[in-house]
């Protein structure tokens, strides 16, 4: 197969699995962002996937003669009038095309999807009598942004936080609550990927479980008698890495097309 033929499908493959149409098309910017499959000469196709495009990752993907970067935030979001190697994202941009690797940002369309980072990001909880989507799409009702879990049985917090911990990889979280961590009282749980200000908007739940929240609205779920937990924006999103490296294997199913995990893609903040 010609490398312009096996870059279409690719491309093909992981819109099959995300397709666009399930992304925010109100805000977010999903999908090829940057085609350099025209200068890309490599004979194996390879693809790196990370969470975040930064530098690091950039350099990365040269030293490995990527084919592909798939990233699933987006780094382009805005229109660019001018290109230039003094900022960090645009220099990484002229790197990129240099070198003939293009970028693919799937994002929300990840996040709404079944079998999505959402759908994963609710397995930390142990077992589940029933999930919902909170936001769904308007061209398919079963994917959406965020999930609404019950639990099969009633849970202490004590319980969940080990459980998220070791479902994330993390050593820490974030925890605002008014209840006692050992009572049973956790029955619902509203889970999203990322930031989950706007998804939790209007919803009630015993705990809520997310990357990010903004002060006024965390403190506004304590108040009203349930419990957040935060776990930082990327960390909540970054263990999804494998299983999508798993679906794309099993998408491709094809020896010369190589799939990695970024190892220099991380969450920006640390505990110190």
């Amino acid at each position: 197969m010609s490398c312009p033929a096996r870059f279409q499908r690719v491309i093909a493959g992981i819109q099959k699995l995300y397709p666009i149409a399930y992304a925010d098309s109100s805000w977010d910017n999903t999908g090829l962002l940057v085609d350099a499959s025209g200068v890309n000469k490599s004979e194996k196709f390879h693809i790196l996937l990370t969470v975040d495009l930064t530098q690091s990752v950039v350099e990365e993907a040269i030293r490995a003669r990527s084919s592909l970067v798939l990233a699933y935030h987006p780094f382009i979001f805005r229109g660019l009038k001018s290109i230039t190697p003094n900022d960090p994202q645009q220099s990484s941009l002229i790197k990129l095309i240099h070198h003939g690797i293009s970028v693919y940002c799937p994002h929300t369309s990840v996040d709404a999807a079944k079998g999505g980072v959402n759908d994963w990001l609710a397995l930390a909880l142990g077992k589940i009598k029933e999930k919902a989507v909170i936001e769904k799409n308007p061209a398919d009702e079963d994917v959406g942004m965020g999930r609404l879990v019950t639990l099969s049985s009633p849970a202490s917090l004590n319980e969940l936080v080990p459980r998220i911990k070791t479902h994330l990889g993390i050593h820490h979280l974030q925890l605002a609550t008014k209840l006692d961590p050992d009572a049973a009282s956790i029955t619902t749980v509203a889970v999203c990927a990322g930031s989950g200000g706007s998804v939790f908007r209007n919803l009630d739940a015993d705990l809520y479980l997310t990357g990010e929240l903004s002060h006024h609205e965390a403190l506004y779920f304590k108040e009203k008698g349930s419990s957040v937990i935060i776990c930082n924006h990327s960390n909540t999103e970054r263990g999804f890495l494998s299983v999508l490296r798993e679906q794309l294997a099993r998408e491709f199913d094809d020896p010369e097309i190589a799939i990695e995990i970024s190892t220099t893609d991380e969450d920006p903040f640390i505990i110190v």
